[in-house]
């Protein structure tokens, strides 16, 4: 018997590097709403008072960003005389944005298929990657919607924290906060919950009560029969008498959000997919428009394991792929299904390939990526710039969709038979 722990975090909206996943994500949102060929790389930085936003963005719209930035805090919870040092009214706001580079707008639209001119190119069947890089894809038996254990339940944590925040259940409580889940496996697979950590943010006096010692307990069993309990009512595994808790380790924890620490955009790449348990190709969502394969691919990578799982072809599946700058299809493409494929990793690989488009054109296509903002009421990669872009329940995301089972299926049996 092979028994180990494994921890997750996830983070609620307010915390500061959220605060600027988010901001760059509204900012994303309303130039592909204007102009879906909008090519955006907006980043955000966030500290005392200030807002920074940097970047390069072509379009042929305006937005007024300053409003954008404002109207995101606000809806985060920044904003009257709880807000510390730092309030959507008050706070100023910085821009600094250029143009996408000539010579990387060239290589996307070109896409390096012989063409010697962006006028042979077409912009939507032969878009080329906006950079080179490696991402990867994950998914799971462990939880219905195909994660791993650890970070499903860190990401419900957070969302019930600010749920409860603001629906006004416990109005002492601030936007920035965090949520850390250890899980016990064994024999690789979940078998109770070790450790739950909380740290919230919170006002200096809860109730009339001044004495820290008093507002931590206070805090303690508000987090336990309001955020805890519900979370886990209808879930199998479940903390048991041997669960530890620690809600605000630290003591105290009234200043927070940008105030107490300064944040930046796309500094928790590992909240925003699988919490560790999956290896990660280092590049951040937030911010990027479509053609950046940063995000569109991660995105398809998560759509490709998720349906391979999802097939009965594996408990896990990890999907690599490799682009490079300018052209049209993946230089690599990686299964692996760590031993737990009913055939082997290469022949999977192969259906893949059969099965799904992965040039950035197919990606965005399949996904409608330019036209989610718009066909959302203007608001869609914001909305998914807080608790995970991978796994959502709450909200329906294209790379979810469990639509290529069957066809993988059938291939599937093919190769078993041939086997």
């Amino acid at each position: 018997m092979t028994k180990y722990l494994f921890t997750s975090e996830s983070v609620t909206e307010g915390h500061p590097d959220k605060v600027c996943d988010q901001i760059s994500d509204a900012i994303l949102d309303a130039f592909l709403t204007k102009d879906s060929k909008s090519r955006v790389a907006a980043e955000t930085t966030v500290t005392t008072g200030m807002v920074l936003v940097s970047g390069e963005i072509t379009s042929d719209c305006y937005v007024d960003i300053p409003s954008i930035v404002r109207s995101t805090i606000e809806e985060i919870g920044y904003v009257g005389e709880r807000s510390g040092g730092f309030c959507a009214k008050t706070c100023a706001v910085l821009t600094s944005i250029d143009e996408q580079s000539p010579d990387i707008a060239h290589g996307v639209n070109s896409a390096l298929e012989g063409r010697t001119s962006d006028s042979e190119a077409n912009e939507t069947e032969n878009i080329g990657a906006g950079d080179q890089g490696i991402m990867f894809g994950f998914a799971c038996d462990e939880t219905p919607e195909l994660m791993p254990l650890p970070i499903s339940l860190a990401h419900r944590i957070s969302r019930k924290l600010a749920e409860v925040r603001k629906n006004g259940t416990l109005k002492y409580l601030r936007p920035d906060g965090k949520s850390q889940v250890t899980v016990e496996y064994i024999d690789g697979v979940p078998s109770r919950i070790d450790t739950i950590v909380i740290s919230t943010q919170h006002d200096p006096e809860i109730n009339g009560e001044t004495d820290n010692s008093k507002i931590q307990a206070i805090i303690s069993r508000d987090m336990l029969k309001y955020v805890i309990e519900p979370v886990f009512a209808n879930d199998a595994i479940k903390p048991d008498s041997t669960t530890k808790y620690l809600i605000n380790p630290s003591g105290k924890f009234v200043v927070g959000g940008p105030q107490g620490d300064a944040g930046l955009t796309g500094r928790k790449i590992i909240v925003d997919t699988y919490g560790g348990y999956s290896r990660h190709g280092g590049g951040a969502f937030s911010g990027k428009d479509p053609t950046k394969v940063d995000r569109s691919a991660a995105y398809a990578a998560r759509y490709v394991a998720k349906n391979i799982v999802a097939a009965g072809l594996a408990k896990k599946c990890e999907l690599q792929l490799g682009y490079a700058i300018g052209v049209a299809h993946p230089v690599s493409v990686m299964v692996d299904t760590f031993g737990t494929g009913i055939i082997n990793d290469e022949k999977i690989a192969e259906i893949v390939s059969k099965v799904f488009d992965l040039s950035p054109a197919g990606i965005i296509n399949k996904f409608d990526l330019r036209n989610l903002p718009s066909k959302n009421g203007g608001c869609f990669y914001q909305k998914v710039a807080s608790y995970g872009h991978m796994g959502r329940t709450d909200i329906r995301l294209p790379w979810e969709e469990l639509d290529k089972v069957s066809q993988i299926k059938e291939l599937a049996s093919g190769a078993v038979c041939a086997k």
